[in-house]
């Protein structure tokens, strides 16, 4: 497999050819020093794999994936770098990285997630597959329209289901329809606690949560 290394730092450029070096079916053909010297490197030589860094000059590494990718070069991007948060990660995959790694990768690790970009396999460390997975698993935010908003700030007013419709000039079975999607969305089963989740939430604009 031919491999593509581009970071702007030369010793850490310097450490991975050296990682790579004696692993016999893996040979780096060429490096660069920013994205826009690294893609243009894939476009000349076409290696199976580019090893990008983050944050380099003139190009950084997500604009230098997008720019990769989208040539005419079927080489697979592998993100080597020292960034692991949530945006770092997802703008690199959005831009067509098929893998991410850190840069403290044992060369065994390392050589192994190049066979598998090369493969067109998803390669991540493990501290970037947690953050994933405990990303998956938060549960989605909750959105109550502007009109479920009125109606529930009616009932944190202290409004009955006919006051509240003659508030908003919407029939009584309007605002039942209304409370029961509040009610489903906030995982609750009645007006008081609606209101304390909500507020809890801050899902009640303009309106504080009382001392309790």
């Amino acid at each position: 497999m031919r491999v593509v290394v581009v970071d702007d730092h030369t010793v850490m450029r310097a450490g991975v050819i050296s990682l790579l070096a004696p692993v016999p079916d893996i040979v780096v053909v060429g490096e660069a020093d920013d994205g826009s010297t690294g893609r243009d490197l894939v476009e000349r030589l076409s290696p199976d794999v580019a090893l990008v860094d983050l944050r380099m000059p003139v190009m950084d590494g997500v604009a230098a994936t997008a720019a990769i990718t989208a040539g005419p070069a079927p080489t697979r991007v592998l993100i080597l770098t020292t960034y692991d948060t949530d945006v770092e990660i997802e703008r690199a995959v959005e831009a067509g990285a098929v893998g991410y790694l850190l840069k403290d990768t044992t060369a065994a690790q390392l050589a192994e997630a190049v066979r598998g970009a090369a493969r067109g396999e998803t390669v991540l460390a493990p501290r970037v597959a947690e953050r994933l997975v405990a990303r998956m698993r938060r549960p989605a935010p909750v959105v109550l329209t502007p009109r479920e908003q009125d109606v529930l700030g009616a009932v944190a007013d202290g409004l009955s289901n006919a006051e509240i419709g003659r508030r908003l000039v919407i029939s009584e079975a309007t605002v039942k329809t209304h409370l029961l999607r509040v009610f489903a969305k906030l995982d609750v089963s009645d007006r008081t606690r609606a209101v304390v989740v909500a507020l809890d939430q801050g899902l009640l604009p303009d309106r504080e949560i009382p001392h309790r």
